[in-house]
C-alpha cells in the first residue's frame, strides 16, 4: 500500500527496520526465556514477557495500518501501549527478588 504523505525510499526503509526490530527482538526474547528456563528465576521470565509484548507491539503496529487499513494513528497508539506495558513489566523484573 503506498501512502500520499511518505515517500517509497521511507515506506521501505520504515519496514526494513520494523523488520529488523522484531528479528533482534525475538532474539533477545528467546535469550530471556532460555535463561528462565535453565534457572526458573522469576526475573528472567518477566523480562522475557516483557520483551515480548515490545515485539508484539511493534509487528501488530505494522499489521494494523498494512493490512487491516486501519489508520496509522491507531497503529502508532497500538504499538505504544504494548511498549508500555513491556517496559513496565521489564522495570518490574529487575525489582523482583
Amino acid at each position: 500500500m503506498v501512502h500520499s504523505t511518505t515517500g517509497t525510499g521511507i515506506q521501505v526503509a520504515v519496514a526494513v527496520v520494523k523488520t529488523l526490530i522484531l528479528i533482534v527482538g525475538g532474539l533477545v526474547t528467546y535469550l530471556a526465556f532460555s535463561a528462565y528456563r535453565r534457572t526458573y528465576d522469576r526475573s528472567l521470565g518477566f523480562l522475557a514477557v516483557g520483551f515480548g509484548l515490545i515485539v508484539v507491539g511493534v509487528l501488530l503496529a505494522g499489521v494494523t495500518f498494512e493490512l487491516l487499513n486501519v489508520a496509522l494513528g491507531v497503529g502508532v497508539l497500538i504499538e505504544s501501549l504494548f511498549v508500555l506495558f513491556g517496559l513496565a513489566t521489564i522495570a518490574y523484573s529487575l525489582r523482583v527478588r
